[in-house]
């Protein structure tokens, strides 16, 4: 089982990230939920997904403890970093963090996210270069199979562009340690 929140500001994709992770998911037989939190003022209000995977029922879409932080930005690592669990995982956009610590009883990761989904010309797809550093880590899914997973939900929205599987791919490629 993995109990999951992913937060960002608004735009930031945060709620389909967590859909595109469902739907994964699912394709491989899992048990999924997904449930959404956004500030209703406007675009870079603050957003957040909890995302559960299992393969046994889900008794709470609402996790005690995460297993993973997915966190867009520096408000929401500060929100939810309480939350994760010792082991866990912590994955950063490190374009939108300022220089920490990061605490020890957690495994923390980062890429720049927006700044690599900017240079490759999505500058929505940053969700997506998150997503492709989350499985690289934790291995949830296995990277090749995410990103086949990952073009079958675009090619259902009808939104499928080939800077969607680079930005994912990138994330895979250059997330670190940190």
């Amino acid at each position: 089982m993995a109990d999951i929140i992913m937060a960002g500001f608004g735009g930031q994709g945060i709620l389909t990230a967590g859909k595109i992770l469902i739907h994964v998911a699912a394709g491989e037989g899992k048990n999924v939920s997904w449930t959404s939190s956004y500030g209703a003022e406007m675009r870079g209000g603050t957003a957040s997904c909890s995302v559960v995977i299992s393969d046994e029922e889900i008794g709470s879409p609402y996790p005690a403890k995460l297993d993973v932080l997915l966190a867009m930005n520096e408000p929401s690592f500060d929100k939810f970093i309480g939350d994760v669990r010792d082991g866990g995982y912590v994955i950063v956009n490190t374009s939108l963090m300022s220089k920490r610590e990061y605490p020890k009883n957690v495994q923390v990761y980062g890429v720049d996210a927006t700044d690599k989904a900017n240079n490759i010309g999505n500058n929505r797809a940053a969700n997506l270069v998150m997503l492709g550093a989350m499985m690289k880590v934790t291995g949830m899914v296995s990277v090749d199979k995410f990103g086949e997973g990952l073009q079958d939900y675009f090619d259902l929205k009808g939104h499928n562009t080939s800077t969607n599987i680079e930005c994912y791919s990138a994330g895979a490629e250059d997330v670190k340690a940190l």
